[in-house]
């Protein structure tokens, strides 16, 4: 192994990237450019920047780089700031695309000494990389290859904190996700493909080196702050709060609102909701609270199994996974939801895009899935047997295959999430403008249009959403970068986080200063999309959603989104993002954010 030390290393990171080249079997210790700390911050902001050379490249291309990142927050005891970030360019979308991730993956990558870890070449068989402090050795993954993500985290999980793939992944299943220490997922985009590709079975990672704090006890203050906040916020620690149910608790508040997905987006109301709700699934669960590293929220559940349909424990389904394969499959079985989400999670395939690509195969071949074949069908994807072949490659691929592409709900290639746009037009423009497709964690205006907080919106107006999107988009560009939990920011606010990250790092951190980094990497993401041909025609929701179909009650279903007013709002925010008309970012807001383009 070669390395290279750095010379000054900025309190809360460890001043150093480790590159491994899978082909070549070989690693190098780089020290940390503190133009990217002081830039981009951490997480998904490095990924950004470490991948930009090689953006225009083929997602499958043995040079396109897998990034998992940390956070200068990481490691240093600041509440709910103990995730990671995975960053490459994915396959089924062609954006760069980042995917955020709990679990202790990254805080043990940081006590290996590491700020980030850049993978690139692909391995000539299956391989498992470990990291131990300096180490880093290169072991056979052959009698891993085709094992799921539980079995291979069981084998992996003794060397330390696990990050591997499951079938899907190997067989390039293009909405693949990888799995953190056997329980969480870096889900949505097939970065798990990416992994399959280059033969990258499994990492883990294991250390026992910490940052060093500049200022503990300012730490403490804002952690007294944080926590404080999490508390008073009734959509954390409420009754029906996401700390009780996780969150499925907004099963019942979307689909009242008429918001909820049903049928494929054909409609926005389920009456069978109840059925798989927070709490129905709440009394499957194992008592006790569980959750990320180094935070009190502690929303993540377990779900109580031991049949022989369904291992012992398993991760309980996040509010995404219910609804889609609930309502948007027009399916009420909790049972059926519950092993479905399990299945998805040992091949190792991303929930969403699962679902939403068998509810436009329903769709398109006119049948109605029931719980069992739901289950076959992802077994045939994930294995790419029969109907999964076309399958695997994603809704909007497969429903233009079949000549129905008005059939794939998905902006960008990406299937859209739980929130029905019709039903809160901030959503409805967060889908369109994300830079990773259509998704609901680039902005969360759920939290103003349908939660209330901490000022309501009027959901059904573009008025104000322009401007509200874009500071949204930054302010999630640096949670996932620093790298904390966006349930956080529904209590406490970047405010606390900036008095946290001034305490690790010693030097004062503002708010703005912040919202300027995340401003940064939006804009930089938007540019490198951009790069690849992406513009203005690829910021608009399927055509479902601007067009009455006359099939919805009116008593039931919300109205459609008027096309015209969301187009006027797109031009709303290209000029607050800084972009033409064609949604381009401009060189001069470029310049001035210090965006290079060479």
């Amino acid at each position: 192994m070669r390395t290279i030390y750095p010379t000054h290393i900025l309190p809360g990171y460890m001043g150093r990237g480790l590159r491994i080249d899978l082909a070549t079997r070989t690693s190098e210790i780089v020290p940390l450019d503190e133009e990217i700390s002081a830039k981009y911050l951490g997480g998904r902001g490095f990924g950004l920047f470490l991948i930009k050379a090689r953006i225009k490249i083929d997602p499958f291309d043995p040079d396109m780089p897998l990034v998992f990142s940390t956070g200068p927050l990481n490691n240093t005891g600041v509440y709910a700031a103990g995730r990671g970030s995975v960053v490459s360019r994915s396959p089924l979308t062609g954006t760069i695309f980042d995917a955020c991730f709990g679990g202790t993956f990254a805080h043990h990558l940081k006590r290996a000494g590491f700020d980030y870890l850049y993978i690139h070449g692909k391995s000539a068989g299956p391989i498992v990389v470990k990291i131990e402090n300096n180490n880093v050795t290169f072991l056979p993954g052959d009698d891993l290859w085709g094992k799921m993500t539980s079995e291979t985290h069981d084998t992996l999980k003794q060397d330390g904190a696990t990050a591997v793939i499951g079938p899907a992944g190997e067989n390039r299943v293009l909405f693949a996700n990888i799995a953190i220490d056997g329980r969480y997922f870096a889900g949505r985009g097939g970065l798990g493909a990416i992994m399959g590709d280059k033969k990258l079975k499994g990492i883990v990672v294991t250390g026992n080196k910490r940052p060093c704090r500049a200022d503990p006890k300012r730490i403490e203050a804002a952690n007294k702050d944080i926590l404080r906040l999490f508390k008073a916020s009734p959509i954390l620690y409420g009754p029906f709060g996401i700390r009780r149910f996780g969150t499925p608790t907004l099963v019942d508040v979307i689909n009242v609102r008429r918001m909820m997905p049903t049928g494929n987006f054909r409609e926005t109301y389920f009456q069978d909701a109840h059925k798989f709700s927070g709490i129905e699934l709440e009394k499957l669960e194992k008592k006790g609270l569980d959750g990320c590293h180094a935070c009190p929220i502690r929303c993540k559940k377990i779900i109580k199994g031991g049949s022989e349909q369904m291992r012992e424990e398993v991760p309980a389904p996040e509010y995404e996974t219910v609804s889609h394969f609930g309502a948007l499959n027009r399916n009420n079985d909790l049972f059926s939801i519950v092993r479905s989400n399990d299945l998805c999670n040992q091949l190792g395939m991303d929930t969403i895009s699962t679902a939403s690509t068998l509810a436009c195969f329903a769709e398109i071949n006119s049948v109605n899935l029931s719980g069992e074949a739901i289950r076959a069908m992802i077994q045939e994807i994930a294995y790419r047997n029969e109907e999964g072949r076309m399958l695997a490659s994603g809704a909007a691929r497969y429903a233009e295959s079949r000549g129905m592409g008005e059939a794939a709900m998905t902006v960008k290639s990406l299937e859209l999430p739980a929130y029905d746009p019709r039903g809160a037009y901030g959503m409805a423009l967060a889908y369109g403008t994300s830079g990773r497709g259509g998704c609901h964690l680039r902005a969360y205006p759920i939290g103003t249009e349908i939660l209330r907080k901490p000022v309501p919106t009027d959901r059904f107006s573009f008025a104000g959403k322009a401007r509200l999107i874009k500071i949204a988009e930054d302010v999630n560009a640096v949670a996932d970068s620093l790298v904390a939990c966006k349930f956080g920011l529904l209590g406490a606010s970047l405010e606390e986080y900036a008095s946290a990250l001034s305490g690790v790092t010693g030097i004062e951190i503002s708010t703005q200063d912040l919202l300027r980094i995340g401003e940064r990497i939006s804009l930089a993401e938007r540019y490198l999309n951009s790069l690849n041909g992406f513009s203005r025609k690829d910021d608009y929701l399927p055509e479902r959603f601007y067009r009455d179909e006359g099939s919805s009650r009116a008593d039931v279903n919300v109205p459609p989104i008027p096309e015209k007013a969301y187009d006027k709002v797109l031009d709303r925010y290209y000029r607050a993002r800084g972009c033409d008309s064609k949604g381009i970012p401009l060189m001069s807001k470029l310049e001035a954010l210090g965006i290079s383009v060479a």
